[in-house]
C-alpha cells in the first residue's frame, strides 16, 4: 500500500491539476454542466429543492451530503436573512450552514426603486443642474456679448443656436414655434414706421381677431352676449384676451440694427452696448431661478435707483425697490408696504416708536432696518441728505446677497424631502411616472424638463434593459436617458427590481464578513473594533462604485477586497490587479485562469465587471459568478477527498484538513470538528483518553501544543500535515514497503527517508 504521506503528496504538490482530473471524470463533468445550465433558472427555494440534481450537487458541494432528506430545516436556512444575527441560519452553531445561506441569494437580493446611493446621485446631480442653471447664465452672457459684436447679418445670427435663443428667451419668445422668415422681418423692421413688417404684422393680427368679436356681436342675441355661461360670451372674452396678450415684437425689433437687406450698415454694429445691456438684463430675468448675476443686475438696479428716492412712497410704489428690501433683511413675504413705512418713519431715540415696540420676533430686525434708512416722520428726506448713506446702502445690498435665493433653497429642500418621501411609496413604474413631484426633481435633475416628453416615452426610456444595444433608451443616443435609466431600478415590465451594483447585495456582505475574519480572528478588541468600521465603510461606498477604475482609483477599496479574499495587499501591483480584472474568467487560458493561486479568481467572479471594467446586471439568478465558481470548486474538492479517502481515509482527512485550515479561528473550531480533530489528535499524539476529558481542558491543551495562527501559514500548514501523514500511517499499522520508504524521500519538501525508516521500525517493535 502506497503510504498516507505519498498519496497525499502526490495529489497537493499539483492541486490545481488534481482537481482539474476530477472535474474532467465523466460523472463530475456531466452534474456540474447539469448545474452550470439549470442553476440559472431557478427564482425560489421550493424550485431549487424540488430539482434533485441541483441540490444534492449543492449540499454535496458545501459538506451538507448528510442533511439532503433535511428539506424543511435546509429550507428555513436558505430563507434566512443574514444581515440579521437571530436568523435561523445565524444561530445555528455550525457555520456550514451559514456558508451555505451564503452561496445563493434567497433573501438578499432586495428590490427597490433606488438603493441608497442611486438616491443620493439623483439629489446631488439635482443640486448640481441647479447650480449649473446659474452657472450657465454668466457664462452665456459673457458669450452672447463677444460674439454679438462679430455678427454682420441676420443670417449669422439665425444659423447660431446658442446666440438666437439667447435673444429669443430674453424677449420671451420660444425658437420652436418662430420661423426664419418671421425672425427676419420683425429684426430688419423700422419700429418707427408704420408700415414696417413688425408693425403691420402686430396690427394684422389684432384686426383679425376683433373681425372674430366683431362677427360674433353682430350675430349673438343680447342675452348670450350678457350671459357668461353662453358660447358666445366666452369666445369673445377668449379673443379679447389674445388681443390683450398678444406678442409684441417691437421689443425685439428695436433691439437690432439691421437694415432691411438684413445687413449692417458700414460703421455700425448689429447691437449698440446699450442695446446688448438691455437683451442681456432681460435673458438673466427671464430664466426660472434668480441667478447671481440676476442677483447683482438686482442689487446695481437698487442701488441707482435709490439714489434718487426722496420719499417712502418712491420704495412703497416701486415692487422691486420694496422686495429687494423685504427680502435684504428676511422680512416674511407678507410684509405690507404700510409696516414698512411705520417702521422707516419712527424715531429709535423714542422707546415708545413702532420700530422699537412692534415686530414681535422680528423687533430687533425692525430696528436694523429704521436704522439703515434716513426718512422723517412725514416720510421723507430732509434737505440734503440721501434715503441712505453708501454705509446704510451697503448694509442693505449684504443682506440681499445672502438671502436672495433662500427662497429658492427652501424650495429645493422642500422638493427634495418630498422625493425622499414619496420614492419609498412607488410600487411601479406607473406610479412613478405619475407623481408630478418626483417627477419635477428627477426631470430637471437630468435637464429634461423642457423636453417636453410624453408619459409613454419616459416608460419605454425607463423600462429599458441597457445591456442591450437596440434597447430603446440605448436608441435615442442621449446619454441624459441612459443615465436616468442607471438611476432607478425598473424592470421590463415595469415592476420594481433589484439595483446594478459592482458587487451583489449577498457578495458585499460575504467580503464585509471575510474582511473582519482576517482582520480579527487573531486580533484584538480594538483591531475588531477597527475592521467593523472598515466594514461599514466598504459596504456603504461599494454601492457608489460605477466602474472597474473607480474602484482601483480608491486604495482603501482595494486594500480590503484584497484582504477579505486573504492576499496580502503589500505584495500585489495595481496594474497586476486590474489584468486580473479584465480576464474571461469563461475562457480557461485567461490570465486569471491561469494564476496559480484560486483566491485571485475567486475575487474577481465576486464583481459584475465585464472585461471592459464595466458594470453587468448579473444573469445568474440565484447565485452570483463567485457563488457559482466557489459550489463548483467545493464540489470538486469533496469528490476529490470522497474517492481519495476510499483507497486511504487518512489522505482524506488531510486534504479536508488542508481545506478547512483557513476558517479555523481557535481551538474550539478544532473540537466541534471530529475530522479536524482526530487530524490534530495523530499530528501531536494526543491520548484518546484526553476527548473524555472536560472542553476546556482539551481547548487549553490543544493551545498548548498547536500555535492556531500556523494553521493560516501554509509552510507550517504543510509541515502539520507532513507530520500527520506519516504518524497516521504508523498509528493505523498500515503496510509501507521499503521501496516507498526510500521513494519517498526523493521529493523536496518530504519527509527524510530516514524518518520513515525509523517510523517503521518503531511500528515494528511494538511501540
Amino acid at each position: 500500500m502506497v503510504s498516507t504521506y505519498i498519496d497525499y503528496n502526490l495529489v497537493t504538490r499539483d492541486m490545481k491539476t488534481s482537481l482539474q482530473r476530477t472535474a474532467e471524470q465523466t460523472l463530475v463533468a456531466r452534474e456540474t454542466q447539469y448545474y452550470k445550465d439549470n442553476i440559472g433558472k431557478i427564482t425560489s427555494v421550493d424550485e431549487f429543492m424540488d430539482d434533485y440534481r441541483l441540490y444534492s450537487y449543492a449540499m454535496k458541494a458545501h459538506g451538507l451530503e448528510d442533511m439532503t432528506y433535511a428539506k424543511a430545516f435546509m429550507k428555513k436556512v436558505l430563507e434566512s436573512d443574514l444581515n440579521d444575527d437571530t436568523s435561523y441560519a445565524n444561530q445555528l452553531t455550525d457555520d456550514r450552514y451559514r456558508n451555505f445561506a451564503m452561496a445563493y441569494s434567497f433573501s438578499q437580493a432586495t428590490t427597490v426603486v433606488q438603493s441608497d446611493a442611486q438616491e443620493e446621485d439623483v439629489i446631488g446631480l439635482y443640486k448640481q443642474t441647479m447650480i449649473d442653471q446659474e452657472d450657465a447664465v454668466s457664462t452665456d452672457t459673457a458669450y452672447f456679448k463677444a460674439v454679438m459684436d462679430t455678427v454682420t447679418h441676420v443670417d449669422q445670427l439665425w444659423q447660431n443656436d446658442k446666440l438666437k435663443n439667447y435673444v429669443l428667451t430674453a424677449y420671451g419668445f420660444d425658437s420652436k414655434y418662430m420661423s426664419y422668415e418671421h425672425f427676419k422681418g420683425i429684426v430688419t423692421s423700422d419700429v418707427s414706421d408704420t408700415t414696417s413688417y413688425v408693425n403691420t404684422q402686430a396690427a394684422a393680427y389684432k384686426q383679425s381677431l376683433q373681425a372674430k368679436i366683431d362677427a360674433i356681436t353682430s350675430t349673438a342675441s343680447a342675452a348670450d352676449l350678457a350671459n357668461s355661461s353662453s358660447t358666445a360670451y366666452k369666445q369673445i372674452a377668449q379673443y379679447q384676451s389674445a388681443i390683450n396678450n398678444a406678442p409684441d415684437y417691437t421689443t425685439l425689433a428695436a433691439a437690432f440694427n439691421f437694415q432691411s437687406d438684413g445687413t449692417v450698415a458700414a460703421g455700425e454694429k448689429a447691437m449698440t452696448d446699450d442695446q446688448k445691456t438691455t437683451t442681456s438684463t432681460a435673458y438673466i430675468f427671464a430664466q426660472p431661478r434668480t441667478s447671481s448675476s440676476a442677483a447683482l443686475a438686482t442689487k446695481s438696479y437698487y442701488e441707482a435707483t435709490m439714489a434718487s428716492v426722496t420719499s417712502v412712497s418712491n420704495i412703497k410704489s416701486n415692487s422691486t425697490l420694496f422686495s429687494y428690501i423685504v427680502t435684504a433683511y428676511g422680512l416674511p413675504s407678507s410684509t405690507l408696504t404700510s409696516t414698512f413705512e411705520n417702521i422707516v418713519t419712527s424715531d429709535l431715540s423714542d422707546a415708545n416708536s413702532y420700530a422699537n415696540t412692534q415686530g414681535g420676533e422680528y423687533n430687533a430686525i425692525y430696528k436694523k432696518i429704521a436704522a439703515d434708512f434716513n426718512f422723517q416722520a412725514d416720510g421723507t428726506v430732509a434737505s440734503g441728505e440721501t434715503a441712505q448713506t453708501a454705509a446704510q446702502m451697503t448694509s442693505t445690498s449684504n443682506g440681499w446677497m445672502v438671502r436672495y435665493n433662500d427662497k429658492q433653497d427652501a424650495a429645493d429642500e422642500t422638493l427634495i424631502s418630498n422625493f425622499q418621501t414619496l420614492i419609498q411609496t412607488v410600487t411601479d413604474v406607473d406610479s412613478f411616472l405619475a407623481d408630478t413631484k418626483i417627477m419635477s426633481l428627477v426631470l430637471k435633475a437630468f435637464a429634461l424638463e423642457d423636453e417636453g416628453d410624453s408619459t409613454r416615452k419616459l416608460k419605454k426610456v425607463l423600462t429599458s434593459d441597457l445591456t442591450d444595444p437596440k434597447s430603446y433608451a440605448n436608441t435615442l443616443k442621449d446619454s441624459r436617458y441612459t443615465e436616468l435609466v442607471k438611476a432607478f431600478n425598473f424592470n421590463a415590465d415595469g415592476s420594481i427590481g433589484t439595483p446594478t451594483l459592482a458587487q451583489s447585495e449577498s457578495e458585499i456582505l460575504i467580503t464585509a464578513k471575510n474582511y473582519v475574519l482576517e482582520k480579527s480572528q487573531f486580533g484584538t478588541e480594538d483591531d475588531k473594533t477597527k475592521a467593523t468600521e472598515e466594514s461599514q465603510y466598504y459596504s456603504s461606498t461599494i454601492e457608489q462604485i460605477e466602474s472597474l477604475d473607480d474602484l482601483l482609483s480608491n486604495t482603501r477599496l482595494v486594500e480590503f477586497i484584497l484582504v477579505a479574499h486573504g492576499i496580502d495587499p503589500e505584495e500585489v501591483e495595481p496594474g497586476y490587479l486590474r489584468q486580473m480584472f479584465e480576464s474571461d474568467l469563461d475562457d480557461p487560458d485567461s490570465f486569471v485562469n491561469t494564476e496559480p493561486d484560486t483566491k485571485y479568481r475567486e475575487l474577481v467572479a465576486s464583481f459584475n465587471f465585464n472585461t471592459e471594467g464595466e458594470i453587468e446586471k448579473p444573469d445568474q439568478g440565484i447565485q452570483t459568478r463567485r457563488g457559482l465558481l466557489e459550489t463548483e470548486d467545493l464540489y470538486y474538492n469533496q469528490t476529490l477527498e470522497e474517492q481519495k479517502g476510499e483507497d486511504n481515509a487518512g489522505v482524506r482527512l488531510a486534504l479536508y484538513f488542508r481545506r478547512m485550515a483557513d476558517g479555523i479561528t481557535n481551538a474550539y473550531d478544532i473540537l466541534a470538528d471530529s475530522a479536524l480533530l482526530q487530524v490534530i489528535q495523530t499530528t501531536y499524539s494526543i491520548p484518546e483518553e484526553m476527548t473524555n476529558a472536560d472542553v476546556d481542558v482539551q481547548y487549553d491543551y490543544i493551545n498548548r501544543v498547536l500555535d492556531i495562527e500556523d494553521l493560516h501559514d501554509p509552510e507550517a500548514l504543510e509541515k502539520i500535515l507532513v507530520r500527520f501523514t506519516s504518524l497516521y500511517d504508523v498509528e493505523n499499522n498500515t503496510d509501507i514497503s521499503p521501496a516507498e520508504i526510500v521513494l519517498s524521500g526523493s521529493g523536496g519538501n518530504g519527509i527524510s527517508a530516514d524518518t520513515l525508516l525509523s517510523l517503521t521500525q518503531l511500528r515494528s517493535g511494538g511501540y
